[in-house]
């Protein structure tokens, strides 16, 4: 270990709070990878090569080499040298995409301990006809969605072709505000406040099969869209690939509250996180807006731009805001912990992390396709995670299986995609 060791930062401190018993903070990305490299034409892993290939990488990265150490109420990350013979494992063989989302859920309910650097990589047999599959779980203290991308890439090989960028885009700077001035310091300070209460307070939502005590068996379905037809359909109409993500959604969450003989309400919160320009030494850099999906009986085109002209104006004033303020810090994080199990503000979370227009190889085994699988916080039972990747938008559905019918949600977002994409 080193002598000196750096305390975490507040808001990746607060990611702490958040992991526990039925609820694993931490994130995943599933992929597939064809043969090549350290996989065997017959689709056989050589894990010696895989962990001789990343042990390098790995020493450049000081994110997977670091524990939390507890130091009195809080915690500092000390470096050590990790075991690769235990955070780069083979899994139990699984049987075809199916079986690959099913093992996804259910590792999203086991945790990662805390004595050892916050990552995981599993090879799975058989995810795949003539594939196999890919597992690298993070913590939340570690990385948010952005810093988790840029992990990937440097643990990755881009495939280059001539004039396809591969690197992860960067979160660049809003235009540049004007000086703020005591009014304008006063007026963040009062939206500020408004947050703090809307998050204590608001009941956007009513009694739904979408809030609740979560159940022990979590599901996960793997959809994806092609991203040049998605942004050439939306983009007419004001949108963006992510508003045409968020109106597939409020298809999805239409449907199942249907199915549940629910009422459909006009509209239907989400909380959508936004990523920040990237400053200091915190893993988790991300603010957050709500956005009201609009579940009327309306057009897919006329839902879309219902949300492009919420999201214009919400974006940029979640990154003027910053953090939510609750997750600045454990205490705020414990609070929010607490109101979480009985909250009806929000009835679901989306994410969208963009990533390379090309794809990747690990240890020389092409990465044929790649999905996110987020979080299910508090008593929220479904949530959406996408990622730009290799000219599709790879989408991993997280949910309850036990109270939400997660099918029926997969099958009318693919649907809602399909049309958006025609």
């Amino acid at each position: 270990m080193l002598p000196e060791a750096r305390r975490l930062a507040a808001v990746d401190e607060a990611n702490l709070v958040l992991d526990h018993a039925g609820q694993v903070n931490v994130f995943l990305v599933a992929g597939l990878l064809a043969p090549g490299g350290f996989v065997g034409p017959d689709g056989s892993p050589d894990l010696t090569a895989l962990r001789a290939c990343l042990r390098g990488r790995i020493t450049t990265l000081p994110q997977l080499r670091k524990v939390a150490v507890a130091a009195g109420r809080r915690h500092r990350w000390v470096e050590v040298q990790p075991d690769l013979g235990h955070h780069i494992r083979l899994a139990g063989a699984v049987d075809g995409l199916a079986g690959f989302e099913e093992m996804c859920g259910e590792l999203m309910n086991v945790p990662l301990g805390l004595d050892r650097p916050l990552w995981q990589i599993l090879v799975v047999p058989g995810a795949a006809v003539g594939a196999v599959g890919v597992v690298l779980r993070i913590h939340h203290a570690v990385a948010d969605g952005m810093a988790a991308a840029g992990i990937i890439q440097r643990l990755f090989d881009p495939v280059v072709s001539r004039g396809t960028p591969t690197e992860v885009p960067a979160v660049h700077a809003a235009p540049k505000a004007r000086p703020r001035d005591v009014r304008h310091v006063l007026g963040r300070i009062r939206y500020g406040l408004r947050r703090i209460r809307i998050t204590l307070s608001g009941r956007e939502v009513g009694p739904t099969v979408l809030l609740g005590e979560l159940g022990l068996h979590r599901g996960v379905v793997f959809l994806d869209a092609g991203l040049a037809a998605l942004e050439g359909h939306v983009r007419p109409l004001g949108a963006t690939v992510n508003d045409a993500l968020l109106a597939a959604v409020a298809a999805g969450y239409r449907a199942v509250l249907s199915a549940a003989g629910e009422r459909i309400p006009a509209r239907l919160p989400v909380s959508v996180p936004v990523a920040l320009l990237r400053r200091g030494t915190a893993g988790n850099q991300v603010g957050v807006m709500l956005v009201r999906l609009p579940l009327g009986d309306v057009e897919p085109d006329v839902r879309v731009r219902l949300i492009a002209e919420q999201t214009r104006e919400e974006k940029a004033r979640a990154r003027e805001q910053g953090t939510l303020e609750f997750m600045r810090g454990p205490i705020g994080a414990r609070i929010m912990e607490r109101v979480g199990r009985r909250q009806h503000l929000v009835a679901g979370f989306v994410t969208n992390v963009p990533g390379p227009a090309g794809g990747f190889r690990l240890a020389g085994a092409p990465v044929v396709a790649l999905w996110p699988v987020a979080v299910l916080a508090a008593n929220v039972r479904l949530g959406v995670a996408a990622v730009s990747y290799a000219g599709r938008l790879r989408c991993g559905i997280h949910f309850d299986a036990e109270n939400v019918p997660g099918a029926i949600f997969a099958r009318a977002m693919g649907e809602e995609l399909a049309h958006l994409g025609a």
